[in-house]
């Protein structure tokens, strides 16, 4: 059934009473640089907030290989905007490899210093190799189908620069992955940063409490950070006008629970069809948490001001994360970061569920049969 204009634009100001307004007054500018293995999953469900959010207009999508080819969260990626009814989001294809790490020496020291937990399109877990090809151009299987839409012929760091000089001062950078396509923007554009309002970074990892194995014995290590470390070197040394970052620490206090995937999937909304239909993570909420505290600063309920870097230190602790205070900042350093420590767990899991039971802003004929099709 075809919604007229008038009742779509009333669905978007019940969106906004409902779940409250975002921190900014008006609508806020956003690029996303992720590297989306799907379908669901933290990375998918990060990028739905942003789409989600009628606070927020998405200029477009840059894919990074991280969690698994770039090539392949490409296409699970342009299949959640198909779900969505956003065929109109562009999606643009990024770096397939790091800047400098690769997968073959990467490997070979694990013979010296131990085994890495998450390896990523690498490898993940080292459970399941056939899940993750060495062939980065390998078509994935997609249990929710192919898309029909493809991607934008522009390369992911010349979108990125083009975006952010086309509104200076208002386009906030959200990298939720590796972050080589931000890298190569800067060092083809040295004003790339300055020029964006701001970067919002899902990586790190300062100080976590926690008893997981994977932080315990290696508690500076982070998997953004870790993928690509002279990428994350060039991004957290930028002179961004502000810098925000969602590192383990926080990310640890959150998990994507049966109870929210159960209070959600009933609401029968082109995201909460698609969480129903095909999300199974049940796992830390990593790149949400980064997406949701931007549009509601008051999530979180601590944080530090600290210099990031990544070491490029080519021995065992290769890829950690560097942080300093003002006192003990080292002589070459970036801007200050914005550290989040702390989260409201409550109302964090209040505001991401009302989100993904929300109907999706400005959606044409999401693919759902039952879904209902919104225009503007």
């Amino acid at each position: 059934m075809l919604l007229r204009p008038a009742i779509g634009v009333i669905a978007a100001i019940a969106i906004l009473v409902t779940i409250g307004t975002s921190p900014a007054q008006g609508v806020e500018r956003v690029v996303i640089d992720q590297d989306g293995s799907g379908p669901g999953g933290s990375n998918i469900r990060s990028m739905m907030i942003l789409i989600q959010s009628p606070a927020v207009r998405v200029e477009g999508i840059a894919m990074v290989t991280g969690n698994a080819w770039m090539h392949a969260e490409t296409q699970h990626t342009l299949r959640m905007l198909e779900y969505l009814g956003r065929r109109d989001i562009p999606v643009y294809e990024g770096a397939v490899h790091p800047l400098v790490r690769s997968k073959a020496e990467t490997l070979a020291r694990q013979a010296f210093y131990g085994q890495i937990a998450w390896l990523g399109a690498w490898g993940g877990d080292g459970s399941d190799p056939a899940a993750y090809p060495d062939d980065p151009n390998a078509v994935p299987d997609m249990i929710e189908g192919r898309p029909d839409i493809a991607p934008a012929r522009k390369a992911a760091a010349r979108f990125l620069i083009e975006a952010v000089h086309a509104h200076p001062g208002e386009v906030t950078v959200y990298a939720a992955g590796p972050l080589t396509n931000l890298a190569i923007a800067q060092r083809l554009d040295p004003s790339f940063a300055r020029t964006a309002k701001q970067l919002v970074f899902m990586g790190g990892s300062i100080s976590p409490v926690t008893d997981d194995p994977e932080f315990t014995t290696t508690p500076n290590h982070e998997f953004n950070v870790w993928f690509d470390p002279e990428a994350a070197h060039v991004v957290l040394t930028a002179d961004w006008r502000k810098m925000t970052v969602t590192p383990v620490d926080i990310s640890l206090q959150s998990r994507y629970t049966k109870a929210m995937h159960d209070k959600i999937t009933p609401a029968e909304t082109p995201a909460a069809n698609y969480l129903a239909a095909f999300d199974t993570e049940r796992y830390y909420m990593w790149d949400e948490i980064a997406a949701l505290a931007w549009l509601y600063p008051d999530l979180v309920t601590d944080s530090r001001t600290l210099y990031l870097d990544a070491d490029l230190s080519h021995g065992p602790s290769y890829g950690n994360t560097l942080a300093w205070t003002e006192d003990t900042k080292p002589e070459y350093h970036g801007r200050p970061a914005t550290v989040q420590m702390r989260l409201d767990r409550e109302a964090f899991d209040k505001r991401f569920i009302r989100l993904m039971r929300a109907p999706t802003p400005f959606s044409r004929n999401p693919l759902d049969n039952d879904a209902t099709s919104v225009v503007h």
